[in-house]
């Protein structure tokens, strides 16, 4: 009974349910202290200086704990996102294409709406336009820890699909955020860029399995890429990709590394990054304060984009392309994983950080806003028609006997 229970309980602790919650609790704890007698506090824990020196003040960075955060521990999430898209590539659901058709799809529907919905709503304000990618991202550990906690209420196939959905959305957002979010460039760290990724393909044309050989040049070129304008979590992408998927022995480098992350980002590094940007005062925040056009924006990008786009988008494949629905699902619960793509949680509030970069704090109070309101709402509209769902189809067998 006892080695049953401890089983049982590993297999929770390394589910995405877990950290779900965690990243939910993370978050939770930055709005509360945020609005508590310690708020000060809070802030100054923030911006707690961390500097780091190399050789004979040849190279210095200084900066806070927050942009430490979002500039370096985020590059291990990126990491873990680019080893978790080759694997998919290369054996998984995205394998080929006819698998990989309606999951690249839907994503492609899901991204496009609701930055069409944020783009109208923002249309003529420039400033407020820069956030247009914000609720096109889904957040895969709160979105599948939502659907792991219902159970058998939600058949595998459609986890399988949110997977699918929410890894080519992380694809999509990488390169939105390679394309739009960058800074001006520097020529000669793009060229030192280009020499680090040459030494990842040599290191992967010699099979080299070994992932620390890996990880140090990664680290070198995290630092090039942070010099060139580009943002530096993309290193963590670009050196993923590089890692073999088998060594020729049986084993998997990749796998193995993404199994040793995983706890890492699961517990530590994306609770962090939600304990260090939810944070947001709720003094004098007003329904005037909630329908201001950014946060508006990114509350129906989340909640209607995401729920059209993701939906339709797969509709018209399956009706005229001949995809088909996943299995033993239903039409209803298949809208009700589309709502739950509108949870957007880390990376849209990571991609606010950078779209509204050196402007007022108040931008930054408005994505908070926007992005914590949408994820909400769209996990209640989620939740509510899958149980919905699945109370329609009990009561349905129970007639049927």
């Amino acid at each position: 009974m006892y080695k049953t229970i401890q089983r049982k309980l590993t297999e929770f602790i390394h589910s995405q349910s877990l950290g779900g919650i965690v990243l939910a609790l993370a978050a939770f704890a930055a709005l509360i202290l945020s609005n508590s007698p310690w708020s000060g506090s809070y802030e100054r824990f923030l911006q707690m200086p961390g500097e780091l020196r190399i050789g004979n003040d040849a190279l210095v960075l200084s900066k806070p704990l927050l942009v430490w955060v979002n500039d370096l521990w985020m590059a291990v999430f990126f990491f873990l996102v680019g080893l978790e898209i080759k694997r998919e590539l290369v054996e998984g659901e995205l394998r080929t294409v006819r698998q990989a058709m309606l999951p690249a799809v839907a994503a492609l529907g899901g991204m496009i709406v609701p930055a069409l919905i944020y783009t109208a709503i923002n249309w003529g304000d420039d400033v407020a336009l820069r956030g247009w990618a914000i609720p096109a991202a889904t957040d895969i550990a709160f979105a599948l820890g939502v659907l792991v906690l219902l159970g058998n209420r939600v058949p595998p196939s459609l986890k399988v699909f949110l997977t699918a959905v929410a890894i080519l959305d992380d694809l999509g957002a990488i390169l939105v955020i390679a394309f739009f979010y960058t800074s001006q460039l520097s020529t000669t760290m793009l060229a030192a860029v280009g020499l680090g990724v040459l030494a990842l393909v040599v290191l992967n044309r010699w099979k080299v399995t070994a992932v620390g050989p890996y990880v140090v040049v990664g680290l070198i070129i995290w630092l090039f890429v942070l010099k060139s304008g580009i943002h530096p979590t993309l290193a963590g992408v670009i050196t993923a990709l590089a890692i073999p998927l088998t060594d020729g022995k049986g084993g998997s480098p990749l796998k193995s590394a993404e199994h040793a992350l995983h706890p890492w980002v699961a517990f530590a590094v994306l609770p962090m990054f939600a304990f260090a940007n939810a944070g947001v005062s709720l003094q004098g925040i007003s329904v005037t304060a909630l329908m201001q056009t950014v946060p508006l924006g990114i509350v129906l990008g989340l909640t209607v984009g995401k729920a059209i786009g993701v939906f339709s988008a797969s509709w018209l494949l399956i009706r005229f392309e001949g995809a088909q629905l996943p299995t033993q699902s239903s039409w209803a619960q298949f809208f009700g994983v589309c709502a739950l793509c509108g949870v957007g949680f880390t990376m849209s509030l990571f991609i606010g950080s950078l779209a509204f970069e050196g402007m007022s704090a108040g931008y930054a109070v408005q994505v908070k806003l926007g992005v914590l309101g949408g994820s909400l709402v769209a996990v209640l509209v989620g939740v509510s028609v899958l149980m919905l769902c699945r109370t329609t189809i009990a009561t349905a067998e129970r007639v049927e006997a």
